[in-house]
């Protein structure tokens, strides 16, 4: 009862509320302060305050209190309680309150903290710090909900007054006043009222009530609270100076799981109006109230709207801004700074690695939503910032997922340099918090085994020290010359690179650095010579460049070259002549044009240094004719590749002529003077007038050269100047450039050497080559060298000469080598053990690098197979069932076809592996091909007139530049992983004979192939054109009566290198780099431009597809199965460049089938055998088991039906429906369907068990066909028991039965109820098949047999139960 009538008095008290106001209000308005304050005096309000010890001050300061405020707060709530007129004293209460605030001083002083009153009895009674009267008034619940409602209705008066006298401002500490009660006692009212407060109230305010929801409302009201903050939300895209505020608050409540959802997507769809120094509290809420659940979604939606990009001006405009800003006395609060733009995304950063340190779940999300971007523009700069900051946390392993994600993406060229580019510019304030991780990816990605991704960490480095601070300069020099020192080819090279960029951009800055980049001539011996080139290169810019930035290692540098040169080795002498060489370079640079002097040359000090270095090379490399040779070789680089002062270039061009002519020309007499090896005489002479012109003395002196050598070997102490024929390739290089750069390119003065005689000997002699003496022969065969090499510096110096007698010379000299090589083969199978001469001088030390060319001559004699061009040493093919009846019926042909050809088939060498002997052929000497190709009946009708006119290459001479040109091309556009060098074992350098073609960059490489891709085409039609008539002639068979089998190896070779050459160009990875799309075009169109008229605004897909029927149209005159391969290879590598790949899918599987269904046969009339041939089967059998649409039924095809008919087959004939498949090769079969069988289990989908009934039949039907291929292959080893087919039914077998056992075996569970008998019938024909693995397993136990790694793992799978 008590209750009740309490509940009822307070209920009747708050109805009169509204009566009270209007007495207030009426009587506001007319009561003067000096009577109101009269009357306070004698309030129940007053009398109540004061009696409970409280002290009123009425001047605007703090009131006093003598007691603490508890105590304060029991006294007024036992005054009110047992006041004889309770509840109406409560009424009278608050009336005095509200007459007593009326007036804006005591209002304040009510606001204001109590001070303690201060008594000299006891002080240690009241507390240091007391609430406020109000505040203390508010923790009596009779009060509370009426002195609430006076404040809130209060507040308005204040709402537009701001911050008044004395920095108090008073909405704010109403609302203060309603913060952190112990209870309120109606939540609902109060929050109710707070939220009607802010839709009127100006934004001040609304800012202070919203920030203090969560403080004043208990938890019961945060959800309806949400609700009504998530429609000001929506609001927000009009005014955002609500958003921190709304989000603070909504942080702190206490909120159910789809309440935050929805309050969350709210805020997601505000996103892009969101201001951006509110961002980062925007961000912060948005992953702060992810659940693991919807983290990536989430993150997903956050990586699509957070636009970075729209926060930062592009800096021409951050300048002109910065500038007006400075001009100006106040600028625009509304428009961010460049700083404060760059300081706003340093929070948004912080929150997002806060998130991502914290919560395991969104480091995963934002690595999926990175990893999920699939174009390149849809990437942005957060991705790459996001990347930093997951491998900067390394929360949940982020840093090695970072690694993953960034190197995939850079390898798909998803991310690109641009986007790095974008991002150091315009975010290196940013970036510079993340340097450390950045570094780290550069290295990593520097150091990675895919070519792909290594430029990307260049760049990275690169941008790392343009934009940062000297401290970070520092750090990525000092990493770069790390990588320098780490011995591995790939990263040394790039890091190198990047130093050279780095001192030409940035010659200053680098300068600093120097020091530690001189380090590295302490780890020289790990280099190649081409790097030793690069290192000095950009030490000499440092040191002795125009500007001189690094002169204080000058000192050091000559130190250096000088002790390398007076040294002993060979290596370290090498390591001198290169770097000197690289200083004169820089010293004897030209001068740009503004700076030159007024005699327009370097000054007399400078050229006396240059012309004192050079001597002293000179001296120093006298007695060692590989040093001098590398001394010309290195000069002649530096004088083709930089612009020397006009005053070194003519000092360095007139002693080389006067020296060349001195130590090789000599004037041709009718009789040649001297006691040689083997008879002198003049020969390859193309002037016309033999009399009384010069001569090249290349035998006279390798005989001097050879009696030498053997006097130094008796005294050896004694040194001096040597003139050898290994310098005269060097020498004439040296001479030819020198002569180009003095004459524009004109070559008069020394054209004489282009059609001069060599002193040599009759090469009748190497028909007789067994009879001579070792001696003699190693003279023969060095002879031949040397006059190759010859040919092929003078092939190098002329070629760009546009005269028609000069290129009439030059298609001379191609075919004087072609003929010269030959007769080195002949004379290189008499002579075993022989070593040539060095003609790569800037290699390693040529010790021991002969005895792996000695060639055993009796080895091909029992080969038996009949083979003309087969490696030495090589053994049967693998493939072959019953090897002694085979070589018996070969052996039989082999005798019959030595009596026919015996002079054709004798034991020849290869020179392929004698190739780094050879002097490098320049690219420009591919000009060539841009001839005619001649053919020999033209020769035969027009008898040599109009071909001598036309200037046409010839067949053998085709080859020859084919191959060189597909040689240079796998080497510099075929990038291999950079792998680590093994410890104590010395590998073959690959780089020897590419010096030339290493001072190129790959752009220029892959331009000049595209620019030779027209001749290159007219070649490729020439070839078919050739086979077409030759088909027709012999009524479509290749072994016709008049078929030359000479002239058809020759075309096929030719035809075969075409499509390599033209599969490498396309297979070039930077093709798929933003800057090469253009030359990817023009190369594309000049094949689609072949077929048909294209105009430029065909798009790429347009011309791979024009390109792709052009190829094809070549697939009816392929001369053999290797040819065949190289097309398929070639049209397979055309279809990646489209976006379509999967379009010519169909169209190369039915290509390969085609040639696959051919019966390859050679001129002679021979069916193709051999490895060779066999490795090209494999690879074209894999094209089409790819390319095919279903899998499955293509092996079922040739294991059901094309082996079925070999069985069934005689002994020597093939499949009638597949002619490549015979008992010699059915071997490369079985490998291929038993790998590609396994491959197809592997792709097919694993069964779950919410999977449809259909979709459940669908995965039975596709393993019952892989089951049923499986048990046929398997029990072929039945028939073909040889041990190879064993051990691939045993490799793959045990693949097989793991794809099965984790993929088919859950799917036959699931689905055993609903398909019990299908299900049964595949368990059976797969236990058919595990039996007869048992059976295998079981008896192919030997100590010596190779199967055994198979045998034990197959029976680990068999016994799974």
């Amino acid at each position: 009862m008590m209750r009740k009538k309490r509940r009822s008095s307070v209920e009747k008290l708050a109805g009169a509320t509204t009566i009270t106001k209007a007495k207030k209000s009426r009587s506001a308005g007319r009561l003067p302060k000096e009577v109101a304050s009269e009357e306070t005096n004698e309030t129940v309000f007053v009398a109540f305050v004061k009696e409970a010890g409280v002290n009123l001050k009425h001047d605007g300061t703090s009131h006093e209190i003598a007691v603490d405020q508890v105590v304060f707060q029991k006294r007024i709530q036992q005054q009110v309680q047992k006041s004889p007129r309770y509840p109406a004293i409560l009424k009278e209460f608050i009336t005095a309150l509200e007459t007593y605030i009326e007036n804006p001083d005591r209002f304040r002083s009510c606001l204001l903290p109590c001070i303690p009153q201060q008594s000299e009895g006891d002080i240690s009674s009241v507390s240091s710090f007391q609430e406020s009267l109000l505040r203390m008034l508010l923790g009596i619940e009779v009060l509370q909900t009426l002195i609430i409602n006076t404040l809130l209705e209060k507040l308005p008066e204040f709402m537009l007054d701001g911050t008044v006298d004395g920095g108090l401002n008073i909405p704010r500490m109403i609302i203060n006043q309603l913060k952190w009660l112990d209870r309120v006692v109606d939540t609902k009212e109060l929050a109710v009222k707070l939220m009607e407060l802010v839709s009127v109230a100006p934004v001040e305010v609304q800012r202070d009530i919203i920030t203090s929801l969560p403080e004043i409302l208990e938890d019961s009201q945060h959800n309806d609270t949400a609700r009504e903050l998530k429609y000001g939300i929506t609001l927000l895209q009009e005014n955002t100076q609500l958003t921190v505020p709304i989000l603070d608050a909504l942080s702190s409540l206490n909120l159910s799981s789809s309440l935050l959802t929805e309050v969350r997507e709210a805020v997601m769809a505000t996103l892009a109006a969101v201001q951006l120094e509110d961002l980062p509290v925007v961000v912060k809420f948005i992953l702060h109230s992810v659940s693991a659940s919807d983290a990536s979604e989430v993150v997903s939606n956050l990586h699509k709207k957070l636009e970075l990009e729209q926060c930062i001006l592009p800096p021409v405009l951050q300048a002109s801004q910065s500038s007006i800003k400075s001009k100006s006395a106040a600028g625009s609060t509304s428009t961010a700074t460049p700083g404060s733009s760059q300081d706003s995304i340093m929070l948004i950063l912080d929150c997002i690695k806060s998130a991502v340190r914290f919560q395991k779940t969104i480091s995963e999300a934002w690595l999926k939503a990175i990893e999920a971007v699939d174009e390149v523009k849809n990437h942005k700069v957060l991705d790459l910032l996001l990347l930093f900051i997951l491998h900067c946390t390394n929360a949940n392993q982020s840093r090695r997922g970072a690694e993953r994600v960034l190197k995939l993406k850079v390898r798909t060229g998803l991310i690109q340099e641009a986007l790095l580019q974008k991002t150091f510019r315009d975010y290196s304030q940013v970036m510079r918090g993340y340097f450390p991780s950045i570094l780290a990816l550069a290295q990593s990605l520097l150091r990675s085994p895919d070519p792909c991704v290594v430029p990307f960490g260049g760049h990275m480095y690169r941008h790392s020290f343009t934009e940062f601070d000297s401290y970070c300069q520092q750090e990525v020099v000092g990493s770069l010359v790390t990588h320098v020192c780490s011995g591995v080819g790939g990263e040394v090279d790039v890091a190198l690179e990047l130093l050279c960029t780095l001192v030409m951009e940035k010659p200053s800055e680098m300068a600093l650095y120097c020091v530690f980049v001189k380090g590295i001539l302490d780890y020289m011996e790990n280099l190649t010579p081409q790097q030793i080139r690069r290192l000095f290169h950009l030490l000499s810019r440092l040191a002795f460049g125009q500007q001189q930035q690094g002169s204080h290692i000058q000192d050091d540098m000559h130190i250096v070259i000088r002790k390398q040169l007076s040294s002993t080795v060979p290596k370290y002498k090498r390591i001198g002549i290169i770097g000197a060489v690289m200083i004169v370079g820089s010293m004897g640079a030209s001068m740009p044009k503004g700076k030159q002097s007024q005699s327009g040359s370097l000054s007399q000090e400078t050229l006396r240094q240059v012309t004192a270095l050079l001597e002293l090379v000179k001296s120093s490399s006298e007695s060692s004719p590989e040093a001098a040779a590398l001394y010309y070789d290195e000069l002649a680089n530096l004088i083709w590749s930089s612009a020397l002062d006009p005053q070194v270039q003519e000092m360095i061009g007139m002693s080389v002529l006067d020296d060349f002519q001195d130590d090789f020309v000599v004037d041709l007499g009718p009789d040649i003077k001297g006691s040689f090896p083997l008879p002198a005489c003049a020969m390859y002479n193309l002037e016309e007038e033999s009399q009384g012109c010069i001569a090249i003395n290349l035998l006279p002196l390798l005989a001097e050269d050879t009696q030498n050598k053997a006097e130094q070997q008796s005294q050896i102490g004694k040194q001096q100047k040597r003139v050898s024929p290994l310098c005269l390739s060097p020498f004439f290089r040296l001479l030819r450039l020198c002569e180009e750069k003095r004459h524009q390119g004109d070559l008069e003065e020394i054209g004489a050497l282009l059609g001069c005689p060599l002193i040599l000997t009759n090469m009748d002699v190497v028909d007789k080559v067994e009879s001579l003496s070792k001696a003699e022969r190693e003279f023969l065969c060095s002879l031949l060298f040397h006059t190759i090499n010859w040919f092929r510096e003078v092939v190098n110096g002329f070629c760009k000469q546009k005269e028609t007698d000069i290129k009439m010379k030059v298609m001379t000299r191609l075919q004087n080598i072609t003929f010269l090589q030959t007769l080195l083969e002949r004379a290189l199978a008499g002579s075993p053990g022989y070593i040539p001469p060095v003609s790569n001088f800037d290699g390693e030390t040529t010790d021991g690098i002969g005895s792996g060319f000695g060639v055993p001559v009796n080895k091909t004699k029992k080969d038996g197979t009949g083979k003309k061009r087969k490696a030495p040493g090589k053994s049967a093919p693998e493939g072959v069932s019953q090897p002694e009846e085979v070589t018996e019926a070969d052996e039989t042909q082999q005798e019959q076809l030595e009596k026919d050809k015996e002079k054709e088939i004798r034991p020849g060498v290869s020179l392929t592996a004698y190739r780094p002997f050879f002097r490098e052929l320049d690219m420009e000497v591919l000009s060539v091909l841009q001839c005619g190709l001649l053919s020999r009946s033209l020769l035969d009708s027009e008898l040599n007139t109009k071909v001598r006119e036309e200037v046409l290459l010839g067949p053998t001479e085709l080859v020859f530049l084919l191959d060189d040109m597909l040689h240079k091309l796998e080497f510099s556009l075929t990038a291999a992983p950079a792998k680590r060098a093994p410890f104590l074992k010395v590998r073959a350098d690959k780089t020897v004979g590419f010096s030339h073609l290493q001072q190129r960059s790959i752009k220029d490489i892959a331009s000049y192939c595209v620019q030779l891709l027209p001749s290159l085409c007219t070649h490729l039609e020439n070839c078919h054109n050739h086979f077409q008539t030759l088909l027709s002639e012999n009524n479509g068979v290749v072994d016709g009566p008049s078929t030359d089998v000479e002239e058809h190896q020759i075309m096929s070779s030719g035809y075969q290198l075409l499509l390599q050459i033209l599969n490498t160009t396309f297979s070039w990875s930077g093709f798929s780099q933003p800057g090469q799309r253009m030359l990817l075009k023009k190369a594309l169109g000049v094949l689609a431009g072949r077929l048909k008229e294209g105009g430029p605004e065909l798009t790429i897909e347009q011309l791979v597809n024009d390109s792709f029927e052009y190829l094809l149209n070549f697939r009816s005159t392929m001369p053999s199965l290797s040819t065949a391969l190289s097309l398929s290879q070639l049209l397979s590598t055309l279809s990646e460049k489209g976006g379509k790949p999967g379009a010519y899918r169909e169209q190369t599987a039915s290509l390969a089938r085609r040639f696959l269904s051919q019966s390859w046969v050679t001129a002679s009339g021979e069916r193709e055998r051999g490895s060779k041939f066999n490795e090209a089967l494999y690879t074209l059998l894999s094209i089409y088991l790819e390319h095919v649409d279903d899998v499955l039924k293509a092996v079922e095809e040739i294991a059901g039906e094309g082996i079925t008919e070999l069985i069934n087959a005689s002994k020597d004939e093939s499949s009638a429906s597949w002619p490549t498949l015979n008992r010699q090769t059915f071997l490369v079969f079985y490998k291929v369907l038993m790998a590609e069988l396994e491959k197809a289990a592997r792709r097919i989908p694993a069964g779950k068990m919410s999977d449809s009934s259909e979709a459940q039949s669908e995965k039975l039907l596709i393993w019952n066909l892989a089951v049923r291929d499986f048990h046929i292959l398997v029990n072929l080893v039945k028939v073909f028991d040889s041990r190879p087919v064993l051990n691939v039914s045993l490799k793959f077998g045990r693949l097989f039965l793991e794809s099965f056992l984790k993929l088919g075996m859950p799917l036959l569970d699931y689905s055993f109820k609903r398909h019990k008998e299908d299900v049964q019938s595949l368990l059976k024909t797969f236990q058919l098949s595990t039996r007869q693995l048992h059976h295998m397993c079981g008896h192919s136990k030997g100590p010596d047999y190779r199967a055994q790694i198979y045998i034990r793992p197959t029976n680990i799978w068999l016994n799974v139960p």
